[in-house]
């Protein structure tokens, strides 16, 4: 009897095996087709525009403005024309401008023409711009008149090495025409003569590069870091969904598209219907004018443009009757900028990212129970870099010599890492970097931080600015946090200095406010009420202004190498006010002669 009901559940399992196998088999048959498998691409959110928002607003700039239909018209003879310039897959396209209209087309009609985008940092002096040209063997420059002398300068610096000249196109000013040319192609002369019913070329693979950008190198050189068609699309859905960017939304362009493809909400805005609002200078008036003429809805900036903002000047003002919606990455904002800018009517969310990781890989996402706190804690949750977006499939913070977890007590620090297919493809020409940046399955960003119990994500410092001081690590943006919140610094920067006992000790340097003085005597004791012992600064340096390169991050190894220079101040009787003592660090600037302001714009430390 056991006998014949073993063989019965024998035959019952063939049967079984048999019916399993053919159904692997049928399913293996079923193949991807045109119909039912599309490459990604952010393309397509371009043509879905122009379709379902044909005659919305698409583009403002001036006293110009263009509908989504007239948008993709102009994008499909830009591509046509560069084509015609022959321009093929995997061409590099470089361009040298600010906000303007034809940025904002030419990260469609590059990638339409199979070529891939290189937006260049407008801050950068003529050698490094001429290192990215022949990094990146650009076939074209586009070049905004404003930087003509810039880019001639460039240029010229090319053929003295004997490298292949790009073509140069200038991009006039389409509000206002000036007629400076370099060469003699134009912008819209290629928009006239291009072929509006040319829809692009057909994307084979959605892992074909669609940009190429190049990092800014505060701890080594630029590197060009290559995203991918399908890690432009996923990452700009996470972020207009994170963002809970609704249709209609009306974008004001303060954040530099050259930084990551504008977080990638270049596409992203397309993906929504909404409106670009392009401006040439991110100025106070100019933001507060763009707000209130167009009514507002979203922005992106770091948390240094938050200063202009605030610091406006009666007249540079304008009243904000609604909500505006600000995307803020970069230094951590201390707690008291973010209360002082909702008070203006600004609703800030907080994210992380980096170049690498097409722009941002965290959203401080709120959840409904935070609105019953206080203002104080609020603000400190929104200070949190916050968890993966959607398209990340995993965040983590890992020592970085075991690669294990650290405890998610939001105080053992370890090293950021992720993984996802927002990721970069790799850098250009440096197998080697791409290796050391990819290990074990994850991208190591080289930012320091935590995990809180909750899940979310805080970030401390960058690997090389941590101070170790006696075995402690003290993590220099808490300091330059709580230093922030002064009444009379204006900006704050702490490094490493030598100590004879502890080997490392954290040494300020301070910039104050305009007409407002202070001692090292009073910050100090300022440190030691609002911190452990260990952590304050056994050195406060009062300057200028600090060096910064041409994003506007903040140059720690030129602060590192003064630090070295001073003495550590264990007990203070000395005053040091401002008008007394200054110590004046030329700032490491790639473009000079320029407003103050647009030096604080392009702040952007590790976004």
């Amino acid at each position: 009897m056991v006998f014949v009901i073993a063989y019965s559940r024998l035959i019952s399992f063939s049967r079984q095996s048999t019916v399993v196998n053919s159904i692997e088999a049928l399913m293996e048959r079923l193949p991807k087709c045109a119909a039912n498998y599309v490459p990604l691409t952010p393309l397509t959110f371009l043509d879905r525009a122009s379709k379902v928002y044909a005659n919305r607003a698409s583009v403002i700039y001036g006293g110009v403005s263009f509908t989504w239909r007239q948008t993709y018209e102009r994008c499909c003879r830009l591509a046509y024309s560069l084509r015609s310039l022959n321009v093929v897959k995997n061409d590099v396209v470089s361009v040298l401008a600010p906000n303007v209209p034809a940025l904002y087309e030419m990260h469609f009609a590059v990638a339409m023409a199979g070529a891939v985008l290189n937006p260049i940092n407008t801050r950068l002096d003529a050698t490094n711009i001429a290192t990215i040209l022949c990094h990146s063997e650009a076939k074209v420059f586009f070049v905004d008149y404003q930087y003509v002398p810039l880019a001639s300068e460039a240029l010229q610096l090319l053929d003295a090495k004997n490298v292949a000249m790009p073509l140069v196109i200038v991009i006039d000013d389409v509000d206002k025409p000036t007629g400076i040319r370099l060469g003699e192609l134009e912008y819209e002369l290629l928009i006239q003569h291009g072929n509006p019913l040319y829809h692009g070329e057909e994307l084979e693979d959605e892992w074909d590069a669609i940009s190429l950008n190049y990092t800014s190198g505060t701890t080594s050189e630029p590197k060009g870091v290559v995203y991918s068609h399908r890690g432009a699309f996923l990452s700009t859905m996470s972020l207009i969904q994170g963002w809970e960017m609704g249709t209609e939304a009306v974008y004001l362009w303060s954040l530099p598209m050259f930084h990551c493809n504008g977080w990638t909400f270049t596409w992203g805005v397309a993906a929504r219907g909404g409106t670009n609002v392009c401006i040439r200078n991110t100025t106070a008036e100019e933001m507060y004018r763009s707000i209130s003429q167009h009514k507002v809805t979203h922005m992106c900036c770091a948390p240094i443009v938050f200063n202009i903002l605030l610091d406006a000047k009666p007249h540079e003002r304008c009243e904000i009757t609604s909500t505006v919606n600000i995307l803020t990455g970069g230094a951590p904002p201390p707690e008291a900028l973010l209360e002082k800018m909702e008070d203006l009517g600004f609703h800030i969310m907080h994210a992380y990212g980096l170049t690498e990781a097409t722009g941002p890989a965290l959203v401080c996402e709120w959840q409904t129970k935070w609105n019953q706190l206080p203002k104080d804690q609020q603000a400190r949750l929104k200070a949190r870099q916050g968890v993966g977006i959607l398209t990340l499939a995993d965040v983590d913070v890992k020592n970085k010599d075991t690669m294990e977890s650290v405890v998610r007590d939001g105080k053992m620090m370890g090293e950021i890492v992720l993984r996802g297919s927002s990721i970069m493809k790799g850098y250009l020409k440096d197998e080697k970097e791409t290796a050391k940046a990819f290990q074990k399955g994850w991208f190591l960003t080289g930012d320091v931080g935590v995990i809180h119990p909750d899940g979310y994500v805080e970030i401390k410092d960058r690997s090389k600015d941590v101070i170790i001081s006696g075995g402690e690590n003290i993590s220099s943006v808490e300091l330059e946090s709580i230093l922030f919140k002064h009444p009379a610094i204006h900006e704050a920067a702490v490094v490493a200095m030598p100590h004879p006992k502890w080997g490392e000790s954290p040494c300020a340097f301070v910039v104050l406010k305009e007409m407002e003085s202070t001692t090292e005597t009073e910050i100090l004791e300022y440190c030691r009420k609002k911190m452990s012992k260990f952590m304050v600064p056994k050195k406060v340096e009062f300057v200028k202004e600090l060096p910064k390169t041409g994003t506007g991050k903040v140059v720690k190894v030129e602060l590192r190498k003064l630090a070295k220079t001073l003495k550590i101040s264990e007990n203070i009787h000395i005053n040091n006010k401002r008008s007394q003592k200054e110590v004046h660090l030329h700032q490491t600037r790639y473009q000079q002669n320029e407003p103050h302001d647009q030096e604080k714009v392009f702040a952007m430390s590790r976004l």
